[in-house]
Parts: structure tokens; sequence; C-alpha cells
């Protein structure tokens, strides 16, 4: 094929050209997109002016503050720098007792799945510790690991182990037995079997699982702090309500939200690129 050719085919290759359709579809998308994103700003917007509205005029500032009272109380917190040692300590117990969490309930959650005889044998054990209400483990905590991070991140992994460990599970019990099957006949040995189709197929329940708990890892940092500690975004929760001072407690809120909403996030992207096999 001639250069002229190769510049008038487009080269060998080139991508094919979009359709107008296609194109149209595309834009369509990204118009709303736009839409989307311009709504969710509005109705932030207007959450906000109902709530600075309300306060003082159809309920008591003293319950629920005000916008402008909770940013200045943040404007205080960083501006002073008094934040950053208690963010600093609630992110480091949330993502050290999420990791381990997640990477033991992982674990376990595969070789239950692949053993009959181990999830029977375990199952109502299991069962009777899922069901203690997590809070409850938290004066135990203290008591082995003390006042300190360590039993804020054993607190988090606890929450956090078993909501990945059941979805996990879960997962690879659902992993079709004709997909298990056709890679025994091609040879393929327990390793190959796990690495090649058990966990792929397994992906979604697992990230399903991740996403979930990144909450509950939050909850159960902020839960240890309030119980016994002297730092963390907990902490400064009791104080401020201990103060009765509302706007500082809606300001820790505040930065919760933002932490758990920045996490959840990060695990979505994850999810997509982990995914995208499936086109979502």
């Amino acid at each position: 094929m001639s250069i002229s050719q190769g510049v008038f085919d487009g080269g060998e290759g080139a991508p094919p050209a979009k359709s107008a359709a296609v194109i149209e579809e595309e834009l369509g998308a990204a118009r709303r997109r736009r839409m989307l994103l311009i709504a969710q700003i509005g109705v932030g917007i207007g959450i906000l002016a109902f709530w600075q509205i309300a306060s003082g005029w159809l309920i008591d500032g003293f319950f629920i503050s005000s916008p402008d009272a909770v940013a200045a109380q943040l404007w205080r917190w960083f501006s002073s720098g008094s934040i950053w040692g208690n963010l600093y300590q609630t992110l480091y117990a949330m993502v050290f007792g999420f990791a381990i969490g997640a990477f033991i309930g992982f674990c376990l959650g595969l070789l239950f799945g692949r053993s009959e005889t181990i999830a029977t044998i375990f199952d109502p054990y299991v069962t009777a510790l899922y069901c203690i209400p997590k809070i409850a483990l938290a004066p135990l905590f203290i008591m082995w690991f003390g006042i300190g991070i360590e039993s804020k991140i054993a607190m988090s992994a606890t929450v956090v182990f078993f909501l990945v460990f059941l979805n996990t599970y879960s997962g690879v019990r659902d992993v079709n037995r004709v997909f298990i099957n056709a890679a025994r006949i091609m040879g393929a040995n327990e390793w190959q079997l796990m690495r090649i189709v058990i966990t792929p197929s397994a992906a979604a329940w697992v990230l399903a699982g991740l996403k979930v708990s990144v909450p509950y890892a939050l909850i159960g940092v902020v839960v240890g702090e309030f119980m016994s500690s002297n730092r963390g975004i907990g902490y400064l929760i009791a104080q401020a309500s201990g103060l009765y001072n509302t706007a500082g407690v809606f300001a820790g809120l505040v930065i919760l939200s933002v932490i758990g909403a920045t996490m959840s996030a990060g695990v979505k992207r994850l999810e997509r690129h982990v995914l995208r096999w499936r086109g979502t």
C-alpha cells in the first residue's frame, strides 16, 4: 500500500471513525453528567440555605447550630493547626484498621468458600461472633490494647473483617461451576483455579464488601475515640458535646463525612478499574 493510500484510508492501524450517532450519544451523555452535577450542587446549596434560615427561626440555634457557625469553627480548627494531629490519628487508625480487616476477611472468605468442611465446622461460631454488637467489644479492646490507637485499629478491623469476609465467601460460593470444571479439565491446579477463575469471578462481591465497609471502618474508629481517647475527630466531637458546643459537633461530623466520602470514592474508582472488563 502506498503512502497516499495510507493517508487516504487513515492508515492500517488507525481506529475506525466514530459515526454521527455515536458522537451524538457521547455528547448527550456528557450533557447529562453536567446537568446531574449542577443538580447535585443545587441540592447542596438548597440544604445549606434552608439550614441557615431555619436556625434561630424555625428551630433554636442551640440544637442545630448554623452553616456559618460551623464554618467558623472549622476555620478556627484549621487556622490554629489544632485539627491536624486529631485528623491524622483518625485517618491512621481507619486506614490500618480497614486494611487489616479487609485482608484477613478476604483470605478467610476464600478459604471458607473453597472448603465446605471448614465452612460447616466454623459456621455457628462465625455467626455467633457476627451477631455480637461490635460496640460491645470496645471495652474489651481497651482492656487488651489500652487507650492508645491500637484499640481503635482493632475496633475498625473487626467491623471491616465481617463485611469483607461474608461478601468474599458469598462471591466464592457463587462462582459458576461450569468455569471451575472447564479450568480443571484444561489442567489447572488449585492455585491457578483461584487466580484465574475464582478471584476474578468473586471480585464484584469483594469490592461490594469493601465499599460497604468504608463507612463502618470510620464508625469503628470514632466509637473507640468516644470510649477512651485524648486525640482524634471522635474525641473532638465528644469534647464539643461536653461543652454544649453544637457548632463543634457539626464541624466534626462534616470532617467525618468528607473522610468517608473520599474513601468511598477511592474504592469506587478501584472497582471501575478492576471490573473494567464488564464495561462498568
